[in-house]
């Protein structure tokens, strides 16, 4: 019971927030999955409640998207988010890096929990970091940043931040930006979990059990309610401090993750 209070809790507040960031839902939603299965699962049950958010995002805005942007933006980040997941895959299958014990309770620090903990930890600092704000991208870098956003989106689901940084600055309508943004999310999410569940189905198919599924199916709903609230409720001008809130909690769940806090290590 306290995992579905815990995943619907957060998905619904960073549902709330990423109809107007344009992220928020994969990097707060990762580690709540986190605490109750291994994180490669957590990734892809991310995905799958990320995937699930941005279809119907897509559905009501998603013919004011700019093709010239899916083309090159879009595509190339699929391209990224394919090499991405598939580095997942083959971290997900390393073995134990180092095993350490507290009080009576051993953990294990394996390379995908130190990669993903590295990669929300440097988000968080972006999170932190105010330059973001004002960062300006020209046009010309939109293949670039397409690979990036689409690689960490595959890795390990913290594609938002760049992404919105690109597009915000695009000179795009406002109608415009929600869409883009939202149909090259689907674009990402549906190419990871191509490959997450294509490229090791046997080793992800613990993703079906039941309680994982309900699980899934219950921070999915929170995910549509908080995003039908939050396009009509929400004060921009709490965002920033939200923000900052997110980057400080990031790098704690960063650190807790690379040292396996977050998994105990089998016996």
């Amino acid at each position: 019971m306290i995992e579905h209070v815990t995943v619907a809790g957060v998905s619904f507040v960073a549902a709330f927030l990423t109809f107007y960031t344009g992220f928020g839902l994969g990097t707060l939603l990762l580690p709540a999955f986190a605490f109750f299965m291994p994180v490669e699962l957590a990734v892809a049950a991310t995905a799958i409640v990320h995937l699930a958010n941005n279809l119907w995002k897509a559905a009501l805005v998603g013919r004011h998207a700019d093709r010239s942007l899916l083309v090159s933006f879009g595509v190339s980040s699929a391209v990224g988010a394919f090499i991405g997941a598939w580095l997942l895959t083959l971290l997900g299958t390393s073995a134990v890096l180092a095993v350490w014990r507290l009080s009576d309770r051993q953990f294990g620090i394996s390379a995908i929990n130190v990669t993903v903990g590295v990669v929300m930890l440097a988000f968080a600092v972006l999170e932190l970091t105010p330059a973001l704000d004002t960062m300006s991208f020209n046009r010309r870098l939109r293949v670039p940043m397409g690979l990036a956003s689409g690689f960490f989106g595959g890795l390990s689901g913290h594609q938002g931040a760049l992404r919105s940084a690109f597009l915000s600055r695009s000179a795009l309508s406002p109608h415009a930006l929600v869409a883009t943004r939202c149909v090259c999310a689907c674009i990402v999410d549906i190419t990871r979990l191509g490959v997450y569940f294509g490229a090791a189905a046997t080793a992800w198919s613990s993703l079906g059990a039941p309680e994982r599924l309900t699980l899934i199916a219950t921070a999915a709903g929170a995910a549509l309610l908080g995003s039908f609230i939050g396009v009509r409720l929400l004060d921009k001008a709490t965002i920033g401090l939200l923000r900052r809130a997110t980057g400080i909690a990031l790098m704690a769940l960063a650190v807790a993750l690379g040292a396996g806090l977050l998994s105990p290590a089998p016996t």
